[in-house]
């Protein structure tokens, strides 16, 4: 199996990214490509660039890690309770390529912050969103006061996170 896992963040730093690998880590069995949305920097979209440039090359590489995934892992940083302005924009240029860029995958959306939302608007407006661009959201998991609650060399911290976590991800694994 393929997993395809982001941080939808374009901070060197993130959060995000580093929560996406590690849930990318608890599918032993897979094999697991890890984006980094930095490697993606495409110009602002806008009606008036995609007609006179075409589509950014690297949005076409974007949108083929999608294509060659089997499942897919997103854990979105929040910024003013919605998408980071750098995801926005590859996901505005991507689905005008394929609009349902999720092609009826599998989908497990994350969300972490340093503060007690755990980014929980961004994870409410993309489990909306998503499966109107073909995601089957198989589960979504929010991640409060990420420095208190994750470490790198243990995971999730909290106990009660860490079984909830854990119950989520036996069962994602029980329907892949």
């Amino acid at each position: 199996m393929k997993i395809l896992a982001m941080g939808a963040s374009n901070s060197k730093a993130s959060i995000n990214k580093q929560f996406a690998a590690f849930a990318a880590s608890q599918f032993e069995q897979a094999k697991v490509k890890l984006l980094d949305l930095n490697d993606y920097e495409v110009p602002l979209f806008s009606v008036d660039t995609e007609s006179q440039q075409g589509y950014p090359p690297l949005v076409r590489s974007f949108v083929h890690e999608f294509e060659q995934a089997d499942f897919i892992i997103i854990s979105l940083a929040e910024h003013n309770g919605s998408y980071t302005a750098a995801f926005k924009n590859l996901f505005d240029w991507a689905s005008r390529i394929e609009a349902r860029i999720f092609g009826g995958k599998k989908v497990l959306l994350l969300a972490t912050s340093t503060g007690m939302g755990g980014g929980k608007y961004v994870l409410d407006n993309a489990v909306k969103r998503f499966p109107k661009h073909g995601a089957e959201i198989t589960g979504h998991f929010s991640l409060p006061k990420f420095f208190d609650n994750f470490s790198p060399e243990t995971g999730i911290l909290d106990e009660q996170l860490r079984q909830d976590f854990n119950q989520l991800v036996h069962q994602i694994k029980e329907s892949l």
